[in-house]
């Protein structure tokens, strides 16, 4: 099923649950509600429909009769839209504000001209009466320029009952939207012979695109058409479903919908489909859990929770299965902005259960000794490690969405994200244990490799062996200078040793024997235990090679770090036992 069906169905499910607008109408952000008397006199100063406080405040959504889709002209909204067009009034320079107001009045006189309902002569007498300087001398606030703004009748407007709401203007609005010269053909979405969309709604709340909305299917320059077919003809879908899949693309798209997660450059939306309603929300509760567990529904957290501690603790993920949902079909659509269009980064489509095993086992390899602060880390908080600073604006722009496909797909991890991580170490040399997680887990995924959770004292990878090193040589520097030095072994050549260690390991060996000796004066045991650590490193080596490579490819680096990480965290260890005999 394609990414537009499935959002054609998920469409149907909600209307029959009243969770998206009815067809020609749509979810839009209304700031103000003009109260009219029958006669279209203001009944009072307009209300603020928003909410919060001060620059905080946001717009109310609202079902309205659906908005045209503007470019470069004026068309108006049908009985409701922003100052511009419904007062006149703008806080810009408004070059075209007087032209957008008469086009407002001009359109509605033709529109409800045949009308003998109440609220809309209400309108008609209203726009007839107002004037744009009356903004001024009714003190209504300077926030409400450039706002949407609707229409109430007084005595209505406490039932929350809307001008566009009255039967009358619905009934206006469904004959004003079926009239029209328009081409029919079957459908590529349904296979219905009906009316085709010539342009398809916009789509909202993608992070990037354009504030206004953008399309994901578009056909505006001579070289994307065919056939001589105008807009979309080119590739007919009826107006029905062109309204379903964008109304329900913009209610998963809405803030705290539940139904998305910002992966990178990567708006993803995902949303269940089953037989039974409570699976269905129990599965896109445990998703949203598993991409930020903070972020979990009531539904999925108690799961969830037991799921992740038997992760935690390395059971195998086949013990675990029959927790997850059953009989639930599931998707996963990740949109990017692209000027006036989106791009599709991914769609995914398969049984959750399938889904869910696919992020269980990222998770798994991920597992290291010790763990990082975060055990289930959000995607954003992975990606923000391979950023410059750790600011989410550099991350790299593709790189978000190809990794989340890989890992809801069972496929190899992008290679950028080992090179990127890498040279993340090599420049500010934080070998934190998430970093070194996402190491781990590219090791296992791309090169097939048995990479060990904790400390291995058997394991003979020289990349490895060769992190387990620098760690002892930067403990026996720790032992000798203590923790107040300017610069530690790390901090000057962390990044050398990792790439080309024949530069830096005979120096290293060097200027041990000076740390050593002096260790050996205060401290002969300890002395001794380091020269050990040193010595079980070196036999590990392999005799017949070259023990200090001229370089290290990047797997061999990520090794590295992963030995470093392990021999360094071991000597914490050590030293958190010794700590309570020393006090005894």
């Amino acid at each position: 099923m394609s990414a537009l069906a499935s959002l054609v169905r998920a469409y149907d499910r909600m209307a029959e649950r009243g969770e998206v607008p009815a067809y020609g109408y749509s979810q839009e952000k209304i700031s103000f509600v003009i109260p009219l008397n029958p006669d279209g006199t203001v009944a009072h100063a307009p209300i603020d429909l928003r909410e919060g406080e001060g620059k905080k405040k946001t717009a109310r959504l609202t079902a309205v009769p659906q908005p045209t889709k503007r470019t470069s002209g004026v068309e108006p909204n049908f009985l409701w839209d922003k100052t511009a067009y419904a007062l006149g009034i703008t806080a810009g320079e408004g070059k075209r504000t007087s032209r957008e107001h008469d086009a407002f009045i001009i359109r509605h006189r033709e529109w409800l001209a045949s009308s003998s309902d109440e609220g809309l002569q209400a309108i008609l007498r209203f726009l007839d009466r107002w004037n744009a300087d009356q903004f001024a001398g009714l003190g209504w606030p300077d926030d409400m320029k450039d706002q949407n703004i609707v229409f109430a009748l007084e005595s209505e407007r406490l039932a929350n009952v809307m001008i566009h709401d009255r039967p009358a203007a619905r009934d206006l609005w469904t004959r004003l939207t079926a009239t029209g010269d328009k081409t029919s053909a079957a459908c590529l979405i349904t296979g219905d012979h009906a009316p085709v969309a010539r342009l398809h709604p916009a789509i909202k709340g993608v992070w990037g695109a354009q504030s206004s909305g953008a399309s994901i299917v578009s056909f505006n320059l001579d070289a994307f058409t065919s056939y001589g077919h105008q807009q979309g003809d080119n590739a007919p879908i009826s107006e029905a479903a062109a309204f379903a899949y964008t109304s329900a693309l913009n209610h998963f798209l809405e803030r705290n919908s539940g139904h998305r997660i910002q992966v990178g450059d990567a708006s993803t939306v995902f949303w269940a489909d089953s037989s039974e309603a409570q699976p269905a929300l129990e599965a896109e509760s445990l998703f949203l859990g598993f991409l930020d567990e903070k972020e979990a529904g009531a539904v999925g957290l108690k799961k969830l929770e037991s799921i992740l501690a038997k992760l935690r603790a390395g059971r195998p993920i086949e013990e675990f299965k029959p927790d997850l949902p059953q009989g639930v079909r599931f998707f996963v659509l990740a949109l990017a902005p692209n000027a006036a269009r989106l791009s599709v980064r991914f769609y995914i489509e398969d049984d959750f259960g399938v889904i869910a095993e696919r992020y269980l086992r990222h998770l798994e390899r991920l597992r290291v000794e010790p763990p990082p602060k975060e055990e289930a880390p959000s995607m954003w908080r992975m990606l923000v490690e391979t950023a410059v600073l750790r600011k989410s604006e550099n991350i790299q722009p593709n790189l978000a969405g190809e990794w989340m496909r890989a890992i809801l797909t069972d496929t190899p991890y992008p290679l950028t994200l080992l090179s990127t991580l890498i040279m993340r170490l090599r420049a500010d040399h934080d070998v934190n244990g998430l970093r070194i997680a996402i190491l781990k887990s590219i090791l296992i995924k791309n090169f097939n490799m048995e990479v060990p959770v904790s400390l291995d004292p058997e394991c003979r990878e020289p990349g490895y062996l060769l992190g387990r090193l620098f760690a002892v040589y930067a403990q026996i520097q720790t032992a000798a200078l203590g923790r107040n030095v300017n610069a530690t072994i790390k901090d000057k050549f962390y990044g050398a040793a990792s790439a080309q260690p024949r530069k830096v390991f005979r120096m290293l060996e060097a200027g041990s024997a000076n740390h050593l000796s002096k260790i050996g004066k205060q401290k002969p045991g300890l002395k001794v235990n380091l020269e050990k650590a040193v010595g079980a490193i070196m036999e590990a080596m392999s005799p017949e090679g070259d023990p200090f490579p001229a370089s290290l490819p990047d797997k061999s680096q990520a090794l590295f770090g992963l030995g470093y990480y392990h021999q360094r965290n071991e000597f914490f260890k050590k030293s958190e036992k010794s700590a309570p005999e020393e006090a005894a």
